[in-house]
Protein backbone atom coordinates (compact mmCIF):
# COMPACT_ATOMS: atom_id res chain seq x y z
CA UNK A 1 0.00 0.00 0.00
CA UNK A 2 2.97 2.52 0.63
CA UNK A 3 4.27 2.00 -2.71
CA UNK A 4 0.97 2.39 -4.52
CA UNK A 5 0.63 5.79 -2.55
CA UNK A 6 4.46 6.98 -3.57
CA UNK A 7 3.55 6.30 -7.48
CA UNK A 8 0.14 8.20 -6.68
CA UNK A 9 2.13 11.28 -5.26
CA UNK A 10 4.34 11.30 -8.18
CA UNK A 11 2.12 12.33 -10.06
CA UNK A 12 -0.52 14.46 -8.09
CA UNK A 13 2.29 16.01 -6.75
CA UNK A 14 4.21 17.23 -9.99
CA UNK A 15 3.05 20.11 -10.53
CA UNK A 16 2.92 22.03 -6.57
CA UNK A 17 6.55 20.69 -6.59
CA UNK A 18 7.53 22.37 -10.01
CA UNK A 19 6.92 25.21 -8.34
CA UNK A 20 8.98 25.15 -5.23
CA UNK A 21 11.78 23.78 -7.76
CA UNK A 22 11.45 26.85 -10.02
CA UNK A 23 11.37 28.99 -7.13
CA UNK A 24 15.17 28.25 -6.57
CA UNK A 25 13.76 25.61 -3.17
CA UNK A 26 14.92 22.12 -2.92
CA UNK A 27 12.72 19.62 -3.82
CA UNK A 28 10.77 18.10 -0.73
CA UNK A 29 7.84 15.50 0.09
CA UNK A 30 4.65 17.18 -0.80
CA UNK A 31 3.79 20.00 1.63
CA UNK A 32 0.95 20.13 3.71
CA UNK A 33 -0.88 23.06 4.92
CA UNK A 34 -2.58 24.04 8.34
CA UNK A 35 -5.29 26.58 8.22
CA UNK A 36 -6.02 27.92 11.96
CA UNK A 37 -9.01 30.27 11.60
CA UNK A 38 -9.85 33.14 15.12
CA UNK A 39 -13.90 33.41 15.57
CA UNK A 40 -14.29 37.50 15.59
CA UNK A 41 -10.64 39.28 15.79
CA UNK A 42 -9.43 41.98 13.98
CA UNK A 43 -6.34 42.72 12.21
CA UNK A 44 -4.27 44.56 15.01
CA UNK A 45 -5.15 42.37 17.98
CA UNK A 46 -1.84 40.28 17.47
CA UNK A 47 0.99 41.33 19.30
CA UNK A 48 2.97 41.12 15.61
CA UNK A 49 0.62 43.29 14.35
CA UNK A 50 1.27 46.12 17.15
CA UNK A 51 -1.26 45.59 19.80
CA UNK A 52 0.27 46.88 22.75
CA UNK A 53 -1.97 45.10 25.28
CA UNK A 54 -2.51 41.79 23.85
CA UNK A 55 -0.09 38.72 23.77
CA UNK A 56 0.72 36.27 21.51
CA UNK A 57 3.88 34.83 21.52
CA UNK A 58 3.30 31.98 19.20
CA UNK A 59 1.70 33.68 16.38
CA UNK A 60 4.25 36.47 16.97
CA UNK A 61 7.09 33.79 16.36
CA UNK A 62 5.17 32.52 13.40
CA UNK A 63 5.46 36.13 11.90
CA UNK A 64 9.56 36.69 12.42
CA UNK A 65 9.96 33.39 10.98
CA UNK A 66 7.20 33.36 8.26
CA UNK A 67 5.29 36.21 6.83
CA UNK A 68 3.07 38.93 8.01
CA UNK A 69 0.62 39.85 5.76
CA UNK A 70 -0.89 43.48 6.31
CA UNK A 71 -3.60 43.78 3.72
CA UNK A 72 -5.79 40.53 3.82
CA UNK A 73 -9.09 41.24 3.51
CA UNK A 74 -12.46 39.18 3.78
CA UNK A 75 -15.17 39.05 1.59
CA UNK A 76 -17.41 39.24 4.07
CA UNK A 77 -17.46 40.22 8.21
CA UNK A 78 -19.70 37.63 9.01
CA UNK A 79 -18.98 34.01 10.62
CA UNK A 80 -20.86 31.40 7.98
CA UNK A 81 -20.53 32.87 4.87
CA UNK A 82 -16.94 34.17 5.06
CA UNK A 83 -15.77 30.66 5.75
CA UNK A 84 -18.13 29.29 2.98
CA UNK A 85 -15.98 31.83 0.88
CA UNK A 86 -12.74 30.51 2.07
CA UNK A 87 -13.14 26.96 1.54
CA UNK A 88 -14.99 27.89 -2.07
CA UNK A 89 -12.69 30.41 -3.42
CA UNK A 90 -15.96 32.90 -4.28
CA UNK A 91 -17.87 35.81 -3.41
CA UNK A 92 -20.31 35.28 -0.69
CA UNK A 93 -23.22 36.27 -3.28
CA UNK A 94 -21.92 33.53 -5.62
CA UNK A 95 -21.61 30.71 -3.12
CA UNK A 96 -25.17 30.95 -2.56
CA UNK A 97 -25.03 30.87 0.88
CA UNK A 98 -24.40 34.79 1.27
CA UNK A 99 -25.37 35.26 4.72
CA UNK A 100 -25.46 34.18 8.62
CA UNK A 101 -26.57 30.62 8.47
CA UNK A 102 -27.36 30.26 4.94
CA UNK A 103 -27.33 26.71 3.58
CA UNK A 104 -24.61 25.93 1.12
CA UNK A 105 -26.25 24.49 -2.13
CA UNK A 106 -25.04 21.78 -4.47
CA UNK A 107 -22.52 22.55 -7.18
CA UNK A 108 -20.25 23.80 -4.79
CA UNK A 109 -16.31 23.20 -4.72
CA UNK A 110 -14.83 22.85 -2.16
CA UNK A 111 -10.59 22.96 -2.65
CA UNK A 112 -10.14 20.70 0.54
CA UNK A 113 -11.95 17.64 -1.51
CA UNK A 114 -9.96 18.86 -4.39
CA UNK A 115 -7.12 17.87 -1.90
CA UNK A 116 -8.56 14.55 -0.71
CA UNK A 117 -9.04 13.90 -4.24
CA UNK A 118 -5.16 14.53 -5.04
CA UNK A 119 -4.39 11.94 -1.72
CA UNK A 120 -3.94 14.07 0.88
CA UNK A 121 -6.00 13.78 4.70
CA UNK A 122 -7.90 16.23 4.75
CA UNK A 123 -9.56 16.95 8.65
CA UNK A 124 -11.52 19.89 10.23
CA UNK A 125 -11.44 20.36 13.79
CA UNK A 126 -13.18 23.14 16.13
CA UNK A 127 -15.67 25.22 15.04
CA UNK A 128 -17.82 24.17 11.66
CA UNK A 129 -20.24 26.84 10.44
CA UNK A 130 -20.26 26.01 7.02
CA UNK A 131 -23.56 26.75 6.48
CA UNK A 132 -26.69 26.33 9.05
CA UNK A 133 -24.64 24.34 11.82
CA UNK A 134 -22.59 26.40 13.44
CA UNK A 135 -21.33 23.46 16.03
CA UNK A 136 -22.40 19.76 14.96
CA UNK A 137 -20.78 18.93 11.29
CA UNK A 138 -23.56 18.72 8.52
CA UNK A 139 -23.92 19.69 5.03
CA UNK A 140 -22.54 19.07 2.44
CA UNK A 141 -19.60 20.19 3.29
CA UNK A 142 -18.49 17.04 5.07
CA UNK A 143 -17.67 15.59 1.84
CA UNK A 144 -14.44 17.53 1.54
CA UNK A 145 -12.92 16.04 4.61
CA UNK A 146 -12.08 12.50 5.64
CA UNK A 147 -12.89 13.65 9.78
CA UNK A 148 -14.40 16.03 11.20
CA UNK A 149 -15.82 17.19 14.75
CA UNK A 150 -13.81 18.47 17.68
CA UNK A 151 -16.03 21.56 18.08
CA UNK A 152 -17.44 22.84 21.59
CA UNK A 153 -19.70 20.37 22.25
CA UNK A 154 -17.76 17.10 20.88
CA UNK A 155 -14.23 17.09 22.73
CA UNK A 156 -12.68 20.62 21.74
CA UNK A 157 -13.82 22.19 24.74
CA UNK A 158 -14.86 25.81 25.42
CA UNK A 159 -12.31 27.42 23.05
CA UNK A 160 -13.16 24.30 20.16
CA UNK A 161 -9.22 23.95 20.00
CA UNK A 162 -8.67 21.15 22.22
CA UNK A 163 -8.89 18.35 19.54
CA UNK A 164 -6.50 20.00 17.30
CA UNK A 165 -3.32 18.56 18.76
CA UNK A 166 -4.96 15.03 18.57
CA UNK A 167 -5.96 15.48 15.13
CA UNK A 168 -2.14 16.03 14.20
CA UNK A 169 -1.95 12.60 16.20
CA UNK A 170 -4.04 10.29 14.90
CA UNK A 171 -3.54 11.46 11.38
CA UNK A 172 -2.44 8.54 8.59
CA UNK A 173 1.86 9.20 8.43
CA UNK A 174 1.65 8.04 5.23
CA UNK A 175 -0.19 10.47 3.39
CA UNK A 176 0.19 14.76 3.03
CA UNK A 177 -2.25 16.12 5.41
CA UNK A 178 -4.76 19.55 5.33
CA UNK A 179 -5.90 20.93 8.77
CA UNK A 180 -8.67 23.39 9.15
CA UNK A 181 -8.54 24.37 12.82
CA UNK A 182 -11.30 27.01 13.42
CA UNK A 183 -11.76 27.87 17.31
CA UNK A 184 -14.78 29.61 18.47
CA UNK A 185 -12.19 32.06 20.06
CA UNK A 186 -12.46 35.05 20.72
CA UNK A 187 -16.93 34.87 20.13
CA UNK A 188 -19.00 35.78 22.65
CA UNK A 189 -19.81 34.19 25.01
CA UNK A 190 -16.82 34.84 26.78
CA UNK A 191 -14.98 31.99 29.33
CA UNK A 192 -12.38 33.68 31.23
CA UNK A 193 -10.53 30.43 32.44
CA UNK A 194 -7.41 31.30 30.78
CA UNK A 195 -3.44 31.52 32.35
CA UNK A 196 -2.95 35.11 31.02
CA UNK A 197 -5.52 38.05 32.50
CA UNK A 198 -5.47 41.61 31.54
CA UNK A 199 -6.80 45.12 34.08
CA UNK A 200 -9.27 47.19 32.78
CA UNK A 201 -6.66 50.29 33.55
CA UNK A 202 -5.10 48.79 30.22
CA UNK A 203 -7.35 48.16 27.77
CA UNK A 204 -7.16 49.88 24.36
CA UNK A 205 -10.70 51.47 23.86
CA UNK A 206 -11.23 53.16 20.37
CA UNK A 207 -13.05 56.47 20.27
CA UNK A 208 -16.09 55.10 18.57
CA UNK A 209 -17.33 53.32 22.10
CA UNK A 210 -18.10 54.29 25.28
CA UNK A 211 -15.12 54.25 27.95
CA UNK A 212 -16.44 53.04 31.14
CA UNK A 213 -15.58 50.09 32.81
CA UNK A 214 -18.25 48.12 31.26
CA UNK A 215 -15.96 48.69 28.32
CA UNK A 216 -12.99 48.02 29.38
CA UNK A 217 -14.26 44.78 31.29
CA UNK A 218 -15.64 43.72 27.95
CA UNK A 219 -12.36 44.46 26.35
CA UNK A 220 -10.66 42.15 29.12
CA UNK A 221 -12.41 39.28 28.33
CA UNK A 222 -11.57 39.61 24.47
CA UNK A 223 -8.21 39.89 25.26
CA UNK A 224 -7.62 37.26 27.03
CA UNK A 225 -9.48 34.42 24.80
CA UNK A 226 -6.96 36.04 22.12
CA UNK A 227 -4.41 34.93 24.06
CA UNK A 228 -6.14 31.86 24.37
CA UNK A 229 -6.60 30.86 20.37
CA UNK A 230 -2.43 31.76 20.64
CA UNK A 231 -1.84 29.49 23.41
CA UNK A 232 -3.61 26.57 20.71
CA UNK A 233 -1.54 27.62 17.88
CA UNK A 234 1.62 27.24 19.88
CA UNK A 235 0.49 23.77 20.77
CA UNK A 236 -0.31 22.99 16.98
CA UNK A 237 3.07 24.21 16.12
CA UNK A 238 4.79 22.40 18.94
CA UNK A 239 3.03 19.21 17.55
CA UNK A 240 4.15 20.01 13.91
CA UNK A 241 7.54 20.33 15.25
CA UNK A 242 7.53 17.05 17.27
CA UNK A 243 6.40 15.40 14.29
CA UNK A 244 9.23 16.84 11.79
CA UNK A 245 6.59 18.13 9.73
CA UNK A 246 6.99 21.90 10.60
CA UNK A 247 9.63 22.84 7.56
CA UNK A 248 7.37 21.31 4.69
CA UNK A 249 4.12 22.66 6.59
CA UNK A 250 2.13 26.04 5.29
CA UNK A 251 0.58 27.23 8.38
CA UNK A 252 -1.76 30.25 7.97
CA UNK A 253 -3.18 32.03 11.01
CA UNK A 254 -5.93 34.17 10.74
CA UNK A 255 -9.60 35.10 11.36
CA UNK A 256 -12.96 34.71 9.73
CA UNK A 257 -14.57 38.32 10.74
CA UNK A 258 -13.58 41.38 13.00
CA UNK A 259 -13.62 41.56 16.71
CA UNK A 260 -17.39 41.23 18.22
CA UNK A 261 -18.02 45.07 18.94
CA UNK A 262 -19.62 47.81 18.05
CA UNK A 263 -18.62 49.30 14.31
CA UNK A 264 -16.58 46.20 13.75
CA UNK A 265 -18.36 43.01 13.41
CA UNK A 266 -19.92 42.45 10.29
CA UNK A 267 -18.90 46.19 8.97
CA UNK A 268 -17.03 46.94 5.94
CA UNK A 269 -14.22 49.04 7.69
CA UNK A 270 -10.61 47.89 8.40
CA UNK A 271 -11.52 46.91 11.82
CA UNK A 272 -14.33 44.86 10.37
CA UNK A 273 -13.29 43.37 7.31
CA UNK A 274 -9.24 42.95 7.60
CA UNK A 275 -7.81 39.78 8.72
CA UNK A 276 -4.52 39.19 10.37
CA UNK A 277 -2.79 36.54 8.17
CA UNK A 278 0.09 35.23 9.10
CA UNK A 279 1.88 32.44 6.68
CA UNK A 280 4.65 30.20 8.38
CA UNK A 281 6.31 27.64 5.49
CA UNK A 282 10.10 26.96 5.58
CA UNK A 283 10.45 25.51 2.56
CA UNK A 284 8.54 27.83 1.04
CA UNK A 285 9.06 31.41 2.06
CA UNK A 286 12.93 32.21 1.12
CA UNK A 287 13.47 35.05 4.12
CA UNK A 288 11.79 34.86 7.06
CA UNK A 289 10.43 38.35 8.84
CA UNK A 290 9.01 40.01 6.13
CA UNK A 291 5.96 42.02 5.69
CA UNK A 292 3.66 42.18 2.62
CA UNK A 293 1.25 45.46 1.91
CA UNK A 294 0.78 43.21 -1.31
CA UNK A 295 -3.43 43.00 -1.56
CA UNK A 296 -4.79 40.22 -0.80
CA UNK A 297 -8.24 38.61 -0.88
CA UNK A 298 -9.62 35.61 1.20
CA UNK A 299 -10.53 33.82 -1.77
CA UNK A 300 -6.85 33.38 -3.02
CA UNK A 301 -6.18 31.03 -0.40
CA UNK A 302 -8.25 28.34 -2.19
CA UNK A 303 -5.89 28.52 -5.53
CA UNK A 304 -3.19 29.47 -3.64
CA UNK A 305 -3.14 26.11 -2.00
CA UNK A 306 -3.99 24.17 -4.88
CA UNK A 307 -1.36 25.41 -6.72
CA UNK A 308 1.43 24.42 -3.71
CA UNK A 309 -0.05 21.03 -3.59
CA UNK A 310 -0.71 20.35 -7.26
CA UNK A 311 -3.95 19.44 -6.68
CA UNK A 312 -6.69 19.61 -9.40
CA UNK A 313 -8.27 23.38 -9.70
CA UNK A 314 -11.62 24.24 -10.72
CA UNK A 315 -12.53 26.89 -12.87
CA UNK A 316 -14.91 27.99 -10.07
CA UNK A 317 -12.43 29.45 -7.83
CA UNK A 318 -12.56 33.58 -8.22
CA UNK A 319 -9.27 34.22 -6.00
CA UNK A 320 -5.45 34.50 -7.80
CA UNK A 321 -2.86 32.66 -6.38
CA UNK A 322 -0.33 34.32 -3.68
CA UNK A 323 2.56 32.14 -3.89
CA UNK A 324 4.36 34.81 -5.63
CA UNK A 325 4.53 36.83 -2.55
CA UNK A 326 5.98 34.03 -0.76
CA UNK A 327 9.12 34.96 -2.73
CA UNK A 328 9.00 38.58 -3.41
CA UNK A 329 6.58 40.55 -0.31
CA UNK A 330 6.24 42.98 -3.03
CA UNK A 331 4.71 41.57 -5.73
CA UNK A 332 1.42 42.74 -6.29
CA UNK A 333 -1.18 40.71 -7.81
CA UNK A 334 -4.48 42.61 -7.51
CA UNK A 335 -4.99 46.38 -7.61
CA UNK A 336 -8.44 45.84 -5.71
CA UNK A 337 -10.30 43.69 -3.10
CA UNK A 338 -14.48 43.29 -2.82
CA UNK A 339 -16.46 42.77 0.26
CA UNK A 340 -19.88 42.69 1.33
CA UNK A 341 -22.19 43.16 4.15
CA UNK A 342 -25.66 41.05 4.14
CA UNK A 343 -27.94 39.81 6.71
CA UNK A 344 -26.66 38.59 9.61
CA UNK A 345 -29.38 39.26 12.84
CA UNK A 346 -30.36 42.60 11.28
CA UNK A 347 -31.15 43.83 7.66
CA UNK A 348 -28.06 44.68 5.23
CA UNK A 349 -26.53 45.20 2.08
CA UNK A 350 -23.56 47.10 1.22
CA UNK A 351 -21.06 46.56 -0.94
CA UNK A 352 -17.51 47.53 -1.05
CA UNK A 353 -14.24 48.15 -2.98
CA UNK A 354 -10.62 48.70 -1.31
CA UNK A 355 -7.26 49.75 -3.46
CA UNK A 356 -4.46 50.62 -1.44
CA UNK A 357 -5.20 54.29 -1.66
CA UNK A 358 -9.07 54.25 -1.01
CA UNK A 359 -12.35 52.51 0.36
CA UNK A 360 -15.72 53.13 -1.01
CA UNK A 361 -18.58 51.74 0.07
CA UNK A 362 -22.64 51.67 -1.20
CA UNK A 363 -25.57 50.95 1.14
CA UNK A 364 -28.52 49.80 -0.59
CA UNK A 365 -30.46 50.09 2.67
CA UNK A 366 -29.44 53.33 3.87
CA UNK A 367 -32.72 54.06 5.15
CA UNK A 368 -31.82 51.33 8.13
CA UNK A 369 -29.71 51.58 11.23
CA UNK A 370 -25.83 49.93 10.68
CA UNK A 371 -25.63 48.35 13.79
CA UNK A 372 -24.04 45.22 13.10
CA UNK A 373 -24.34 41.96 14.73
CA UNK A 374 -27.27 41.65 17.48
CA UNK A 375 -23.84 39.85 20.00
CA UNK A 376 -22.53 43.21 19.72
CA UNK A 377 -25.12 45.11 21.80
CA UNK A 378 -25.64 42.32 23.89
CA UNK A 379 -22.39 42.17 25.63
CA UNK A 380 -20.89 44.91 28.26
CA UNK A 381 -19.84 47.47 25.67
CA UNK A 382 -22.57 46.99 23.24
CA UNK A 383 -24.95 47.92 26.88
CA UNK A 384 -22.60 50.97 27.13
CA UNK A 385 -23.31 51.71 24.03
CA UNK A 386 -27.47 51.66 24.04
CA UNK A 387 -27.45 53.69 27.60
CA UNK A 388 -25.61 56.32 26.16
CA UNK A 389 -27.76 56.58 23.18
CA UNK A 390 -30.63 56.75 25.78
CA UNK A 391 -29.15 59.51 28.24
CA UNK A 392 -27.94 61.11 24.77
CA UNK A 393 -24.12 61.17 25.92
CA UNK A 394 -23.02 59.83 22.97
CA UNK A 395 -20.50 61.69 20.71
CA UNK A 396 -21.17 61.83 16.60
CA UNK A 397 -18.68 58.98 16.21
CA UNK A 398 -19.93 56.59 18.41
CA UNK A 399 -23.69 57.95 17.83
CA UNK A 400 -23.33 56.62 14.08
CA UNK A 401 -24.18 53.08 13.84
CA UNK A 402 -27.97 54.36 15.63
CA UNK A 403 -28.42 56.79 12.94
CA UNK A 404 -31.32 57.01 10.74
CA UNK A 405 -30.90 57.62 7.61
CA UNK A 406 -26.86 56.00 6.99
CA UNK A 407 -24.59 57.18 4.12
CA UNK A 408 -25.79 55.99 0.70
CA UNK A 409 -22.36 56.60 -0.27
CA UNK A 410 -18.67 56.23 1.75
CA UNK A 411 -15.43 57.20 -0.13
CA UNK A 412 -12.14 57.39 2.55
CA UNK A 413 -8.58 57.65 1.83
CA UNK A 414 -7.09 55.30 3.97
CA UNK A 415 -3.39 55.88 4.12
CA UNK A 416 -4.78 59.43 5.77
CA UNK A 417 -8.13 58.04 7.60
CA UNK A 418 -6.63 54.85 8.48
CA UNK A 419 -9.50 54.46 10.71
CA UNK A 420 -12.56 55.60 8.25
CA UNK A 421 -13.69 58.79 10.40
CA UNK A 422 -14.34 61.38 7.80
CA UNK A 423 -16.26 60.39 4.33
CA UNK A 424 -15.18 62.16 1.67
CA UNK A 425 -17.66 61.25 -0.66
CA UNK A 426 -19.65 64.05 -2.87
CA UNK A 427 -16.30 66.53 -2.16
CA UNK A 428 -15.24 68.19 -5.29
CA UNK A 429 -11.73 67.55 -4.85
CA UNK A 430 -12.69 63.44 -4.64
CA UNK A 431 -15.07 63.57 -7.62
CA UNK A 432 -13.24 62.06 -10.14
CA UNK A 433 -11.83 59.01 -7.62
CA UNK A 434 -15.28 58.49 -6.41
CA UNK A 435 -16.28 57.91 -10.03
CA UNK A 436 -13.90 55.48 -10.90
CA UNK A 437 -14.26 53.49 -7.88
CA UNK A 438 -18.24 53.32 -8.18
CA UNK A 439 -17.65 52.18 -11.86
CA UNK A 440 -15.08 49.14 -10.70
CA UNK A 441 -17.92 47.89 -7.65
CA UNK A 442 -20.71 47.97 -10.03
CA UNK A 443 -18.41 46.11 -12.65
CA UNK A 444 -17.77 43.54 -10.16
CA UNK A 445 -21.15 43.11 -8.60
CA UNK A 446 -22.99 43.17 -11.68
CA UNK A 447 -21.02 40.43 -13.97
CA UNK A 448 -22.24 37.02 -14.11
CA UNK A 449 -18.14 36.26 -13.87
CA UNK A 450 -18.14 36.48 -10.08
Amino acid sequence: MYKFYINLFSIFFLAGLSYLKAQGFPQQEPPNVVIIIADDISRDDFGCYGHPVIETPNIDRLAENGMRFDQVFLTTSSCSPSRVSIITGRYPHNTGAPELHSEIPEGQVFFPKKLKEAGYYTAQAGKWHFGSSPSKPAGIALEAFHRTGGGNHDGGGVSGSESWVKYLKERPREKPFFMWFASHDAHRGWDNKVSKTYLPKDVVVPPYMVDNQKTREDLVSYYQEVSRFDFFVGKVVEELKGQGVLENTMVIVMADNGRPFPRDKTRLYDSGIMTPFVVHFPNGIKKSGQVSNSLISTIDIAPSIIELTGADSSDRFQGISFLKVLEDPQTEIRKYVFAEHNWHDFSAYERMVRSQEFLYIENSLWQKANIGAADVLSGKAGQAMLQGKREGDLNELQNRIFKILQPKNELYEVNIDTDQFNNLSGKPAYQEIETKMKKILSRIFNSRLV
